[in-house]
């Protein structure tokens, strides 16, 4: 069904003729499990991505999700962060040092946890959609 290349023998690239049952790449991606079969990890830090499924081998080289989970961390956090420290500043009046004890752990949570959460799920639709780096024709 698939035909990435696992350079698991030397220089010479294999095309996976392996036949793999559908992943949902939402629930592999927030999981952070392979995106091929669902099992293995996919990350083997904390935003590290790994070399390979230990389950089904698939390669991970091709996963590359750049500066895209981070923008979507920024956009989505910064902006509940913002929008709850606007509407309590608003209605309640509190003195500074409450929003700095309030929001900035809280924004550093939400970002950590909602980055690794990002980036699982954008690996996951970029195998699924055999998403590549673009190349301009000369």
């Amino acid at each position: 069904m698939t035909e990435r290349q696992n350079n698991t023998h030397g220089d010479e690239p294999v095309v996976d003729q392996a036949i793999w049952p559908p992943v949902d790449p939402v629930r592999a991606g927030l999981g952070g499990r392979c995106p091929r079969c669902g099992e293995g990890r996919l990350f083997s830090g904390f935003l590290t991505v790994g070399h390979r499924c230990h389950n089904c081998g698939l390669d991970y080289g091709f996963a590359d999700a750049g500066d895209g989970p981070a923008v979507f961390v920024i956009l989505i956090i910064g902006f509940l962060v913002v929008g709850l420290a606007l509407w309590m500043e608003v209605s309640l009046g509190p003195a500074l040092w409450v929003h700095f004890l309030i929001w900035i752990p809280l924004a550093l949570v939400l970002c950590l946890t909602a980055l690794r959460l990002m980036k699982g799920l954008l690996i996951a639709l970029q195998y699924r959609n055999k998403a590549e780096q673009g190349e301009l024709e000369r």
